[in-house]
């Protein structure tokens, strides 16, 4: 068992150089909250949630899926712990997300939301959210995508159409994509005009010994998503049947920003 974890785990992706002051980015899909150990516990999920230290979470499976999709989460807890505040994507007071999709953003805020219904044959949906930090404007799509292949390539589709115009707000897309198949064969592979590569980064899936690599953070221009990793620690192993995946976003150097060396940095 160490043998065959040691050979899939989840090396980071070397993306360059990360400045100080770059966002932590995550994503999540917490499972509707339940265990590896079958057990509903959003509580530990909170607990995953505070040692990401993000500054932007997406979370997947984040509202009941049948009936009223009622939140799962004590956001308002998550809140006062961490600093992620929920924008507001439910249609109903009771939900964190739209269609399961929940983001979460500390140190920044929304400008402008829009849901999407994607196409398939069950009910999916992407939020594109386009954010206001210190640092510059940054487009979010929070997405879960379908269990078909040919789903999957009309979702992509969808999406890229809808964030077209504009093309040159740094955008980060990140959510459980569903996907673990590489080059030809992948569903992603429409994204690749667009983020220029939608290979698949650290293995997520399953947590307690991740094999295939369905939850992504893609990101554009090249240079905006740096040191890609999964979240693999001994809580996160069972709090859900995925591992977050996480990464940091410079949004200096996607506007092209110089920055000074490191001493003169450091001197100032």
């Amino acid at each position: 068992m160490a043998e065959l974890r040691g050979r899939f785990s989840a090396l980071p992706v070397d993306h360059g150089p990360v400045p100080p002051d770059a966002l932590t980015v995550a994503s999540y899909n917490v499972h509707k909250c339940v265990g590896l150990d079958k057990r509903f516990d959003p509580s530990r999920i909170a607990d995953v949630i505070a040692e990401l230290g993000a500054d932007i979470l997406a979370l997947q499976e984040a509202d009941r899926r049948f009936g009223r999709r009622v939140g799962l989460l004590d956001m308002v807890g998550i809140e006062r712990r961490t600093g992620l505040r929920l924008v507001p994507l439910s249609v109903i007071p009771q939900g964190h997300g739209w269609h399961g999709n929940a983001l979460l953003v500390r140190g920044g805020h929304a400008v402008r939301v829009r849901r999407l219904a994607l196409p398939g044959g069950e009910p999916r949906g992407a939020a594109v959210v386009d954010l206001e930090f210190p640092a510059g404007p940054l487009r979010v799509v929070a997405a879960h995508f379908g269990l078909l292949r040919r789903h999957r390539s009309q979702q992509v589709e969808a999406i890229l159409g809808s964030i077209a115009e504009d093309d040159h707000i740094p955008t980060v897309m990140l959510g459980d994509l569903n996907e673990w198949r590489p080059g030809r064969r992948s569903s992603l592979r429409g994204l690749e005009g667009s983020f220029g590569t939608a290979r698949p980064g650290p293995a997520t899936f399953p947590s307690r010994m991740p094999v295939f690599s369905l939850d992504r953070i893609l990101g554009r221009p090249h240079n905006l998503v740096r040191a890609l990793e999964a979240h693999d620690t001994p809580l996160s192993r069972i709090a859900s049947d995925h591992l977050p995946l996480k990464a940091r976003l410079d949004l200096a150097a996607a506007f092209g920003e110089a920055r000074p060396p490191a001493s003169l940095a450091d001197a100032a």
